[in-house]
């Protein structure tokens, strides 16, 4: 899930004219009424459906086909890593990596954003507000040349050819889209990629269960840590909202609603508030100045499993994490990146810093781990068929 900004335009540019050329148009932007159908979720009362494109309605066999092409190695042009590489679902898929590693050793340029929840997200990635559906989204690790992840640029042909090959995605591919002529397709990989992705739902935490009524689920620590977290002294509500923990969620029956992105004073490399290259957010997809730093609040649902944290994995832990908030910004005081960033112009208005005493800061980090759903990380429905986590 991850993209170097600069570059974001010209790599959808080049995968949106492929996909043209192939006359098979990508999925376009998702009416969040468009109800997935087709596909029991079997939700607990109260946890709204994902989305699905009306293009690309869910069914369980595009889920099916979809988990085994996102475990797949043969989706790396050299055969060494898959979609699951970098998303692992023992860390929540991420990777605990600063930032990832393509499948020719280049390193990508940001961290690999956990998975839980994906397909509430109202745009996808760190920092490009481009990318709102996770079929267009497929694309870019496959198909992006800089930086290099699964390295499949220009290698469309190859790519079907080696699915064709397999009698199983043969039978597979035919039964998630039998009214295709030719079901094994570029957009169709990505397409039952995507049906797989929606499916991640994580709602089984020890916070879950409390507000279900399981009074008994959260400690007295995680309580006072959840009426932390809710408190405007604080304010980590008012980016990590809802049932999902994020202000980018859509869900069916809700209005469409843009993402949101902030600057939080991670960085002030020139004292007006500039983030290091190539990752300074928004701006490398806009070029409007007033986007520097700003990037996507992602869903704190298993924060605890996803460390590094922040978009280039600078902070290794969630004391560090809290640290960061509490000053208002972070201070660097050596080297190329160097710079206050409490002192940001562009910093977010609601990273004001507070302060925390040794029990406050406790009960707070209680309730992020009690946002931990073990159940979603063994679920059975979302192992790698293949058995190559790493």
């Amino acid at each position: 899930m991850k993209q170097r900004g600069s570059r974001a335009r010209a790599v959808l540019a080049l995968v949106a004219a492929f996909v043209s050329a192939a006359a098979t148009a990508a999925c376009g932007p998702a009416d969040p009424n468009d109800a997935p159908v087709g596909y029991p979720y079997n939700l607990p009362a109260g946890v709204p459906e994902p989305y699905a494109p009306s293009d690309n309605p869910m069914s369980a066999d595009k889920v099916r086909l979809g988990r085994r092409l996102f475990f797949d190695r043969r989706l790396s042009l050299n055969q060494t890593q898959s979609c699951g590489s970098c998303h692992l679902p023992s860390r929540a898929f991420s990777d605990g990596r600063e930032v990832s590693t393509g499948s020719t050793g280049q390193n990508t340029p940001r961290n690999a954003m956990g998975l839980s929840n994906v397909g509430y997200a109202s745009a996808l990635t760190w920092g490009n507000p481009l990318q709102t559906t996770l079929e267009r989204q497929a694309l870019v690790p496959m198909f992006g040349a800089d930086p290099v992840e699964l390295g499949l640029s220009g290698q469309e042909v190859e790519l079907v050819r080696r699915l064709q090959a397999d009698a199983l995605y043969v039978r597979l591919f035919r039964a998630a889209f039998p009214s295709d002529a030719e079901p094994i397709t570029v957009t169709n990989v990505t397409r039952a990629i995507a049906s797989f992705e929606r499916t991640l739902l994580s709602y089984n935490s020890p916070y879950d269960r409390f507000t279900r009524g399981d009074r008994t689920a959260l400690s007295e620590s995680a309580q006072r840590g959840l009426e932390l977290f809710n408190s405007e002294r604080v304010e980590c509500y008012h980016c990590h909202a809802g049932f999902n923990f994020s202000d980018s969620t859509v869900h069916v029956g809700a209005p469409p609603r843009e993402a949101v992105f902030h600057n939080t004073g991670l960085y002030n490399v020139d004292g007006r508030g500039a983030y290091p290259a190539p990752n300074r957010g928004v701006i490398d997809v806009t070029s409007r100045a007033e986007d520097m730093g700003r990037f996507r609040a992602p869903s704190l649902r298993n924060v605890e499993l996803t460390a590094p944290y922040m978009h280039d994995g600078s902070i290794a832990t969630l004391d560090g994490v809290l640290d960061h908030y509490a000053a208002g910004g972070r201070r660097i005081t050596m080297g190329p990146n160097a710079g206050d960033g409490s002192t940001s112009p562009l910093k977010s208005d609601l990273v004001r810093g507070f302060t925390l005493t040794q029990q406050e800061r406790e009960d707070l980090l209680a309730f992020l781990r009690s946002l931990t759903d073990r159940g979603f990380t063994t679920d059975p429905r979302f192992q790698d068929p293949f058995g190559n986590e790493r």
